[in-house]
Parts: C-alpha cells; structure tokens; sequence
C-alpha cells in the first residue's frame, strides 16, 4: 500500500505560519540589537556659533578624531571620547584663523587639543538621549550636558546636538578680549557624528 505524503491541514498550516513569523520577528530583533556602531565616520561635523558686536558669526573645526560604543538596545552602556585640533579652527577668514590660534584664545602650541569624554547617556524619549560629559579645553575641564537627537540612516548612526559653554570657563580670549561686550561669551556648539558599525556582535 502506497503512502502519500503528509499535507498538513489548514489548522496546521496557520501554527506552522505563525511559528514562522515569530520565528523572523525574533531573528530581526536580535539582528537590530547586536549591532553596536564604533567608528565615526569622516562625513561628521563640529560647528560653532557666536556673536560679535552682537553680529552672528560662525565656524568649524576641521580636524577631529574619537572613539565610540553604542548599542541601540543598550543606550545606558554607551561611551564616547572625541579629540579635536584646536588648530584646524576655521573662522572664514585666515588672520582671525592665526589670531585665535594664539596664545590669548586657545593657546594651540600649549594645548593643541580639546578633549570631549562622556560620563552618562540616558534615553529620554524615543530617538532623544541626554548625554553627559567632561569637556576640557586650555588645561580647564568643565561638566556639559547635551540633548542628542538619534535615528539609523542606512547601515550608519546618527548623532545631532547643540550644547553652549562659555569662553570665560576655559579662559578662551583673555586680556583685551576678555570683554564681552566685543565678543560674547556665550558660544554654540553644534555636532553632527555619523557613526558606522564595523563589528558585528555575536
């Protein structure tokens, strides 16, 4: 007597697609949590904004490196450390370039860089983190807090915020500018960190 194959009826077929789904929705999940983004790319950005004789002016620095952990699923577990060349500082003009290269603004010969290292990350709301830090500049290091706006683009990490410092705390423009009512003591700085992610977590 011959045997036919095993058909399985339409209750059976509906468990077994169901299995299925489960099945690839935890794969999937998985997969968008093991990946952990650790290299920032060179397509980032460290701007500055200030004011001037109360005239809006900005700038960027065009030389900066770092390190980073971050794991979407474990945002608690994040770090990141950034080092900045204070001498590739571009104003949009060179001789306001070497004025503040100088000794009387970043003192570039003496402390050739700024240094950012994080000391918290926190979740916040959905894609919004609140990363706190230690930002060190001309030998002084002062606590800073950020809000960080998160999204994946692609296979690639994005990192955007703003926090404002002042130059007074990290003695930025001392002698003749040390007057504010020439150059404003508040400065913005605004970031954009593109990560990607070179290590798969198993």
């Amino acid at each position: 007597m011959s045997q036919r194959p095993f058909v399985p009826g339409g209750a059976a077929m509906s468990i077994i697609r169901t299995v299925f789904l489960v099945a690839v929705l935890a794969l999937h999940a998985f997969a968008a949590g093991a990946v952990e983004f650790n290299k920032i790319s060179d397509k980032s950005s460290i701007d500055f904004i200030y004011k001037q004789m109360n005239v809006p002016m900005a700038g960027n620095f065009k030389v900066f490196s770092g390190n980073l952990v971050f794991d979407p699923a474990k945002p608690n577990a994040g770090s990141a450390r950034l080092d900045i060349d204070l001498s590739s500082i571009d104003t949009g003009a060179s001789d306001a370039d070497e004025e503040v290269r100088g000794k009387l603004w970043f003192n570039t010969k003496a402390f050739p860089q700024a240094q950012f290292l994080t000391t918290g990350i926190k979740p916040i709301a959905p894609g919004l983190l609140e990363v706190n830090g230690k930002l060190s500049i001309k030998g002084k290091t002062r606590d800073v807090t950020s809000r960080v706006s998160f999204h994946q683009d692609g296979g690639n990490a994005v990192f955007e915020g703003a926090l404002v410092i002042r130059r007074a705390d990290f003695g930025i423009g001392e002698g003749i500018w040390a007057d504010f009512g020439t150059v404003a003591n508040e400065v913005q700085i605004k970031f954009r960190l593109i990560a990607t992610s070179v290590v798969q977590k198993k």
